[in-house]
């Protein structure tokens, strides 16, 4: 047959083999996936849109009145970007490959911080572009400036910032989001700011967008969705914002692939825009998990784990156990029933596993149960 693609055999699945659905008797820590239903009224609209016949082809970008939208939602966090220079994709993660896309050629350093979520490593090797993981301190998770500095070469195109962050649930503080827009600046490069978590904030200062500063609105592609704060994973709905000129790229990606996401949710994702008591409702459920489960995991016995800003992730050392990750995440599994992620899966999470709080507070308390009862048998 003839040749594949040479990009493929340098590019894993991310979490897939540890996400694969376990035995029914499994507590699963691993998917960050909000257990809550999508709000009625985000159902609702949907369906009224297909009872209207909203079911034909429409505009490539998505509808003016959803690109605005999120214009105003964006504008919530200080970031003014324009509804003509919305576009909404298939998902958060298809909005991001458009960004990565528009501005990233054969060649291309991309530096992330490591660990980075699986996929953007993924990405920026099918586009022929070089990912370069720059690892993040310790103990806190946060970016080590000095480290993205030293990491810039004359190939280095673009920066990767995702806060609140998975896997590590930190939340990146307004100096640090300064200090890496003066860095893109000092050194021309774009940033690609997924904000997929920034509803879920849990305490100390917000989410903080790069285009705050001077600087950084030139030179910024803003990627978030619907997925996690409003609990939409399977409706698949994201959308991307930046500088006109870019924008014009990423209409041309949708265009030449996707076409435009389905019609009939447009109406719906709307709508999700303009919840408040549902959203809040959900938020004020993490945030009590959230404390709950760092107590629970941190006093594991081997466990180490830093309080978890947002998102709803703790990424935990499990080096004092006497096992690696992979061993952790493999034993876990199979003699305690507990279904984590390892951190090997991803540069610079050796030792770390992913826990994920996204479940119910029964499966919480069940998983740390089983966890525990199985670690202080074997330690």
């Amino acid at each position: 047959m003839p040749n594949l693609n040479s990009a493929f055999s340098q590019i894993g699945r991310g979490f897939a083999t540890f996400l694969a659905p376990p035995a029914p008797d499994v507590i699963r820590f691993t998917v960050g996936q909000p257990n809550f239903d999508t709000p009625t009224p985000v159902v609702d609209a949907a369906i009224d849109s297909l009872k209207r016949g909203e079911t034909t082809y429409t505009r490539s970008q998505g509808s003016e009145a959803l690109c605005e939208a999120v214009s105003q939602h964006l504008s919530k966090f200080e970031i003014n970007i324009d509804g003509n220079d919305v576009v909404i994709a298939p998902g958060c993660k298809q909005a991001l490959l458009y960004s990565m896309m528009a501005v990233i050629e054969p060649g291309d350093e991309v530096l992330l911080l490591a660990p980075a979520w699986p996929s953007y490593d993924g990405m920026v090797k099918l586009l022929g572009g070089v990912p370069i993981h720059v690892p993040v301190r310790r103990p806190d998770y946060h970016p080590d400036i000095e480290a993205l500095r030293n990491a810039v070469t004359s190939k280095t195109k673009a920066i990767i910032i995702n806060s609140p962050n998975n896997p590590t649930g930190a939340v990146y503080t307004p100096k640090e989001i300064k200090q890496i827009v003066e860095l893109a600046v000092d050194s021309d490069l774009w940033i690609l700011d997924d904000m997929i978590y920034s509803t879920l904030v849990w305490e100390g200062h917000s989410y903080t967008s790069p285009t705050s500063f001077d600087g950084g609105a030139e030179r910024t592609l803003t990627i978030g969705g619907w997925s996690k704060g409003w609990a939409m994973t399977g409706w698949r709905l994201g959308w991307i914002g930046g500088p006109s000129e870019a924008m014009e790229a990423v209409k041309t990606c949708q265009a030449s692939s996707a076409t435009h996401v389905a019609t009939f949710l447009m109406p719906a994702a709307e709508v999700a825009l303009t919840l408040e008591k549902e959203i809040a409702a959900m938020g004020d459920s993490f945030a009590k998990r959230r404390l709950m489960f760092h107590k629970g995991v941190d006093s594991l016995p081997g466990v180490e784990a830093p309080m978890p800003e947002g998102a709803f992730y703790i990424l935990a050392d499990v080096s004092g156990t006497g096992m690696n990750d992979i061993e952790f995440a493999t034993r876990a599994l199979e003699e305690a029933k507990v279904q984590v992620i390892p951190g090997s899966l991803m540069l610079g999470g050796d030792n770390l596993v992913r826990l994920s709080y996204a479940t119910s507070l029964e499966d919480l308390e069940e998983g740390l149960h089983r966890l525990r009862t199985w670690l202080n048998k074997i330690i």
